[in-house]
């Protein structure tokens, strides 16, 4: 099950209390303060991981906690600080404070360690007190409480290119034709409910070019205010560098206006967050050209050809197409800034 979003909770430990004691030894019979100090609390960090890929190991363990610290004990022993606690998450994961909103950190690398909740200090016992004046002194302190913060995760994957289009645009058997990706396939709308990754190779050794592409549910119209779940799907393709903008140019999608989709998906995409997904460089292509319709494969070329768009004709059945699609992705890739 593919998980992108999370609450959680996290709770630092507590510092360990500070120890009033005093020393006790045979012909010592009133020996000083000897009271060691609490040991800190253990921190929560989060570290980004490449083994995971998904937040379903918080969606079902919501609250963490790290450990306290030891108390303080006799003989001026400092108790020991509590184990800290790591949280692994997928790369590409945002933290937000739950309660503010505001961004903690951006996940985009492997091996990122965010101390996400502090543990408290541990408190000092009462020989810390003891003065010229006061010699036997009997204070000493709790220790500090740890912090407790709630967080929200969001999961953006990282891949070079998206793949957007209507449901049953043919992009899922396009990522299949392309990649070694094996999303599930077939005739009807939202056949796909969750984000496919596939890696694409061009070229041979030593010349070999790889890139990933994310093949995104279908979306809708309205989708950038969730309808089809579709503000959870465009979050998905921000961190993309470049979009594939697939449209079935046959008559199976019942969809007659080629030129229409292909602006109210456009529209979908200036008009989630902040309309950067607008501004990608984007290649559009014609799926199902073996079963095309004449009249809409021209209506789509010519679209294209206006708004100085690369266009590319492909049947992800036939084969027609693949390769020389797979080549100008490439190509584009290498103007394109990370």
């Amino acid at each position: 099950m593919f998980i992108d979003e999370a609450k959680i909770r996290v709770k630092a430990g507590d510092g360990g209390n500070g120890c009033m004691a005093f020393r006790r030894e045979k012909f010592v019979p009133r020996g000083g303060p000897s009271g060691g100090d609490g040991g800190r609390g253990g921190d929560v960090v989060m570290e980004s991981s490449q083994r995971h890929n998904t937040l379903i190991h918080f969606r079902y363990n919501p609250e963490h906690k790290a450990q306290r610290g030891e108390h303080g004990m006799g003989s001026n022993c400092t108790g020991l600080d509590g184990r800290s606690t790591t949280l692994k998450v997928p790369v590409g994961t945002t933290v937000y404070d739950a309660e503010t909103g505001e961004l903690v950190h951006d996940f985009q690398e492997p091996d990122e360690r965010v101390v996400v909740a502090k543990g408290g200090r541990g408190g000092r016992g009462n020989q810390h007190f003891a003065t010229s004046t006061h010699q036997a002194p009997r204070e000493h302190e709790l220790g500090r409480t740890g912090e407790e913060r709630y967080y929200r995760l969001e999961l953006k994957l990282l891949a070079d290119v998206g793949l957007v289009g209507f449901p049953n645009a043919g992009k899922s058997t396009l990522i299949s034709r392309i990649s070694a990706a094996r999303p599930k396939i077939a005739d009807y709308p939202f056949t796909t409910l969750e984000p496919n990754l596939g890696v694409v190779t061009v070229g041979e050794e030593p010349d070999l070019e790889s890139f990933v592409v994310a093949d995104m549910p279908g979306l809708i119209e309205g989708a950038h205010l969730g309808s089809g779940l579709g503000t959870q799907f465009l979050r998905h393709i921000e961190r993309t560098r470049l979009l594939v903008h697939v449209v079935d140019v046959s008559d199976a999608s019942g969809r007659e206006d080629v030129v229409e989709d292909f602006k109210v998906i456009n529209l979908e995409l200036a008009s989630f967050g902040d309309g950067s997904l607008a501004q990608k460089p984007m290649i559009v292509v014609a799926s199902k050209i073996d079963v095309a319709n004449p009249e809409k494969l021209k209506k789509l070329t010519a679209h294209a050809k206006r708004r100085k768009l690369e266009f590319h004709a492909v049947s992800a059945v036939t084969g027609q197409g693949i390769d020389e699609l797979k080549w100008a992705i490439a190509k584009r890739l290498r103007t394109v800034e990370s």
